[in-house]
């Protein structure tokens, strides 16, 4: 372990650096000053009785696992706390949809009185969950059981308090954060030492990992044959938006106001990206990247601590890296999400009983020691642990990624996220794919997304 001290304090750091130049990623608000009004909903849970006559709420609730693997800890965690806590009794439903079909799904589901009663959604979408009455404001529940906002990490905080009638901290609580993470790449690193390319986590250790030395592995592996890829990533906004950014450039302006992706920076990280998927070395843009890379034929996968469940399955020798520094230098990530309450939930009190009970340190090493996340609780204790929840060997690859210049997630309170992003990915995707050219990208992105602000 190196400097832990001086990594939780540049972790915290980077935490409350919400909204800085380099491409927070951010959810559309449209009704400002919605509070726990519910969207048509009427009732999503039901009280059974005990054998000693007490009412018990059944509480359902869900998360959006990025495998099975994943679900299965969630499950794990959804059976000891049915356990603990009084008068409960849990329900746990993996969400069946992944990106923003599952946030389309959920918001479906409020409406026709159908949700959980407790939900995780991501940091970008907070505020449309808020602005739209879907969420509970915990304020007061959190008052009366002697809840801290300082427990948690001040970034994702500062916007689970924020009051959307002024697009600053007020007294709301719209949840807490389940946790944190950083993107990584996951190496094959049987492909790599067969291909004879040097080794990127002694490159990271040496400061010459960069996205030219990644590139030169990219290339040897692939040159393997056929069916064997350098690359690999999903496509939505977080892979993309890393390019992005680590060539200086972001989403938006500096201020989060409005868009950036047509600045010289934005696009030179898109260009190499671009050239990245169309070399041939790489799994096709919106391919099965986890798969493929899972099936033993990428050397390279990009993703989050969360696909770390299911690389444990593996029968190859893994490991972590930390991305490539960009021209831009360092750069990464800060996901979280939170968890929240469905505003019609039938019962409020045992529904934050159990966003707190998902929270505490104990649940959250839990989850950690399983593999799908980084505490987002503050805690030099919680980070020295998640460095011994192996493997991965190399844990610390996700600590520097939060560590060093990440942009943080969060919703924007002054526009639409999914009207930006549903725009942003299909612009992005046609430039990577060559159905689109960069030079057109450039001339009119910014034009073409400039309803998604108020």
């Amino acid at each position: 372990m190196r400097k832990p001290i001086v990594v939780l304090a540049l972790f915290a750091l980077a935490v409350t650096s919400c909204g800085g130049t380099g491409g927070d990623t951010t959810t559309g608000s449209t009704n400002a000053g919605s509070t726990t009004t519910g969207a048509e909903a009427t009732t999503t849970t039901a009280a059974t009785e005990t054998t000693a006559g007490e009412a018990e709420a059944s509480i359902r609730w869900r998360t959006r696992p990025d495998n099975t693997e994943e679900a299965d800890v969630y499950q794990e965690i959804s059976d000891s706390l049915d356990e603990e806590l009084a008068n409960i009794t849990l329900a746990y439903e993996p969400g069946a949809s992944q990106g923003a079909d599952y946030q389309a799904s959920l918001l479906t589901e409020l409406s026709s009185g159908t949700a959980p009663d407790v939900f995780w959604i991501p940091g970008t979408d907070v505020a449309n969950f808020v602005d739209l009455g879907v969420i509970l404001d915990l304020r007061s529940l959190a008052d009366a059981t002697g809840h801290s906002d300082e427990d948690f990490y001040p970034g994702p905080m500062s916007h689970l308090t924020t009051d959307p009638a002024t697009g600053q901290p007020g007294d709301v609580l719209w949840g807490l954060p389940r946790d944190v993470s950083a993107f990584a790449l996951y190496l094959n690193n049987d492909l790599i030492a067969e291909a004879g390319a040097d080794d990127p986590r002694e490159m990271a250790a040496a400061g010459s990992w960069n996205w030219d030395t990644f590139n030169e592995v990219v290339s040897a592996v692939a040159a393997l044959g056929p069916d064997i890829e350098g690359f690999a990533s999903d496509a939505w906004w977080g892979p993309y938006g890393y390019w992005m950014n680590a060539a200086g450039g972001g989403f938006f302006n500096a201020d989060r106001t409005a868009c950036g992706l047509d600045t010289d920076e934005s696009v030179a990280g898109l260009s190499f990206a671009r050239d990245l998927f169309q070399s041939g070395n790489t799994v096709a843009w919106g391919g099965p990247a986890e798969d493929t890379y899972r099936a033993g034929n990428v050397a390279m996968f990009m993703n989050g601590r969360w696909a770390t469940p299911g690389a444990r399955t593996v029968d190859f020798d893994w490991d972590v890296v930390k991305l490539p520094d960009g021209p831009g230098g360092p750069s990464n990530w800060l996901f979280w999400g939170a968890y929240v309450v469905n505003a019609e939930t039938e019962h409020p009190e045992e529904a934050w009983a159990l966003v707190q009970a998902l929270t505490t340190s104990e649940t959250q090493a839990q989850i950690s020691g399983l593999g799908a996340n980084i505490p987002s609780r503050v805690s030099q204790e919680a980070l020295d642990a998640f460095l011994t929840f192996s493997p991965p060997a190399n844990n610390q690859a996700f600590l520097d990624g939060l560590a060093e210049n990440p942009a943080t997630e969060g919703p924007l309170w002054a526009g639409s996220w999914p009207d930006y992003a549903t725009g942003m990915d299909a612009a992005v995707g046609g430039v990577i794919t060559g159905d689109r050219t960069i030079e057109d990208f450039q001339a009119n992105i910014c034009s073409e997304l400039v309803g998604a602000f108020d």
